[in-house]
Formats: structure tokens, C-alpha cells, sequence
């Protein structure tokens, strides 16, 4: 019997990065409604949550699953619901790329925290910035 545990932070923003995910409302409104869809589809996304253009995931690859066809998939079918219920004002859409790392088993407690802070985060730091330190904290591996 195969078996994995592979924990992935992933990390995507709107479209040119526009701020259409701008109130606690509509963010709680698409993460749940991401979270659930994700469960219904057997990604296994452990938490999520974000700011006025991005979000973050903290989820566990299946075997057969790789991190580009949960991004699609979490990516396609959000936003395909976002404009079909009218959450956001105009058309939404995610920027095509995204970003994704590996994460440790120790790591998960500290990278659920950061998750669920980013309003309280983003009071001080723009994504710009976080993304920065992100990738200098990453790339040397």
C-alpha cells in the first residue's frame, strides 16, 4: 500500500495582484468556500487563509497529486464560483502563478499561526515584502 506525507505551503495571488479580496467578509466567504471544495475533491488542505490579494494553503499531497494540478484546481474552481455568486465586485480571476514549498512536520504549528495571522501580518508588512523574505528564506536550499 503506497503512502505519503508531503506538506506543502502554497502561496497565490488575484490577478495583477488587485485587491478584490478586500473585506474579513469576502475573504471568510472564498476561503471556506475553497476549503470545502478542496475536501470534496480530496485535497487535503489543512488551513487557509490570506489577504486583500493572496492566500496561503497549508495542505498535504495525496500520491497521486502533484502541487500544480492542486493549485489549478483550487485556482480554477474558486474563481469559476467567485464570479458565478458575484462575491467580488467585476470579474475575478488568480494570477496564473504561484508560489509553493515544501514544509516539515515541525514546521506546521508556526506556518498554521503565520496562516491564520496574515490581517494582523499585513498591518505591517505589504505581500511584496513578505513574498521577499519568503523567497530569500527558501532559496538557498
Amino acid at each position: 500500500m503506497s503512502w505519503t506525507r508531503i506538506l506543502v505551503h502554497l502561496v497565490f495571488t488575484t490577478k495583477n495582484r488587485v485587491p478584490l479580496l478586500r473585506t474579513p467578509e469576502i475573504r471568510k466567504e472564498v476561503f471556506q468556500h475553497i476549503k470545502g471544495n478542496a475536501a470534496q475533491k480530496g485535497v487535503l488542505l489543512n488551513c487557509i487563509n490570506g489577504y486583500d490579494d493572496h492566500a496561503h494553503c497549508l495542505l498535504a499531497l495525496g500520491k497521486e497529486q502533484s502541487v500544480s494540478q492542486v493549485a489549478q484546481l483550487i485556482k480554477g474552481e474558486s474563481s469559476y464560483w467567485i464570479n458565478k455568486n458575484k462575491v467580488t465586485p467585476g470579474k475575478f480571476s488568480w494570477q496564473d502563478d504561484y508560489w509553493a514549498v515544501s514544509v516539515g512536520d515541525s514546521q506546521v504549528d508556526t506556518l498554521r499561526n503565520y496562516i491564520y495571522t496574515q490581517e494582523e501580518h499585513h498591518k505591517k508588512s505589504s505581500f511584496a515584502e513578505e513574498l521577499q523574505k519568503l523567497l530569500e528564506k527558501y532559496e538557498g536550499l
